[in-house]
């Protein structure tokens, strides 16, 4: 069986996927880019990206395999039925670990702490009596945004805190030993937002979800409020998130998901609007999911799943056509 590897995350993992796949696997590591001659005879193509030009190439594939969750890069219009496609999480520990990190950061102020003191201003009600001493961040109230195994572990770490929480999902439902206040559906999306101290999204982004959150979501989150977005930039509105930082409306965020995306061309801004100069927000590079842990688990899955294929048995994570 040809396997051609062409996602550069698997690479630190090198060994550890040679050792799962089928013996006697034909493995090339193709990460600068795949020739023509070479999708010709593979049968699984291990990426991100897999565009109609490549699918006139790949006479026998059988598999693409994508090493993650997004499959937003595959032109799946181009595949024969016959080829599936297979994706792969294991990212929730890590995005778990950044929710409670920047949610502590940002209620308690730490992030402005830090920006301040660098101008040596000392931003605290024991040097400033017109600063408010800031609530214990377990008393926070958590609003989860979507609650799939990102929503579930985040809040497995933060109700260790003594935090509260109630979420919206698209069916509204979730399991009762959840430990939740409430669940409900999009529906409920203002009065959660009113709620909630900690606003956390991670809903997959879909015609319905585009935008769900706007100016009236963040006015109801309120000034005291912070949002955290690790699902997709677009699920809430670009022009109503700055405004929203720069006037205060809501107290910070922090978002690792953005609204524009570097290109074979190089880095870019993250968006068009100048969210690098607001002190109130956390940027990140759609990082918060990057960690060892998370690409062990994805390689693992991945191999697993071609040693599946060659011995003729049902595939994990298949995605819909």
């Amino acid at each position: 069986m040809r396997i051609v590897v062409a996602d550069p995350n698997v690479v630190p993992h090198r060994d550890r996927f040679e050792a799962i796949v089928p013996a006697g696997s034909d493995i090339r590591w193709h990460i600068g880019g795949v020739s023509s001659a070479e999708l010709r005879d593979a049968e699984v193509f291990v990426g991100s990206r897999f565009g109609a030009d490549m699918a006139r190439d790949a006479d026998k594939l059988r598999l693409i395999h994508v090493c993650g969750a997004g499959t937003d890069k595959i032109d799946f219009a181009s595949l024969s039925p016959d080829i599936l496609v297979a994706n792969t999480f294991h990212h929730g520990r890590s995005i778990a670990e950044y929710v409670v990190a920047s949610a502590v950061m940002l209620r308690r102020g730490f992030l402005s702490q830090d920006r301040q003191l660098r101008d040596n201003v000392w931003a605290t009600p024991v040097y400033d009596r017109a600063i408010a001493q800031p609530p214990l961040f377990g008393d926070a109230h958590i609003g989860f945004v979507g609650f799939g195994h990102i929503g579930l572990r985040s809040w497995n770490l933060l109700r260790t805190f003594g935090c509260t929480a109630a979420a919206v999902t698209g069916s509204g439902r979730v399991s009762a030993d959840a430990g939740l206040r409430w669940a409900g559906d999009t529906g409920d999306l203002d009065r959660l937002m009113r709620e909630c101290d900690v606003a956390v999204v991670s809903a997959p982004l879909n015609q319905q979800t585009k935008g769900m959150i706007g100016a009236a979501q963040l006015e109801a989150l309120g000034p005291d409020g912070v949002l955290i977005n690790v699902g997709r930039g677009p699920l809430v509105q670009e022009r109503a998130l700055y405004d929203a930082l720069a006037n205060g409306v809501i107290k910070g965020a922090a978002i690792d998901v953005w609204y524009r995306y570097p290109t074979d061309d190089g880095d870019c801004a993250p968006s068009e609007l100048p969210f690098a100069e607001l002190e109130n927000l956390l940027m990140t590079p759609h990082s918060s999911g990057v960690t060892s842990d998370t690409f062990v688990g994805r390689v693992d899955e991945v191999a697993a799943n071609i040693a599946r294929l060659q011995r003729g048995e049902p595939l994990r994570n298949l995605v819909p056509r």
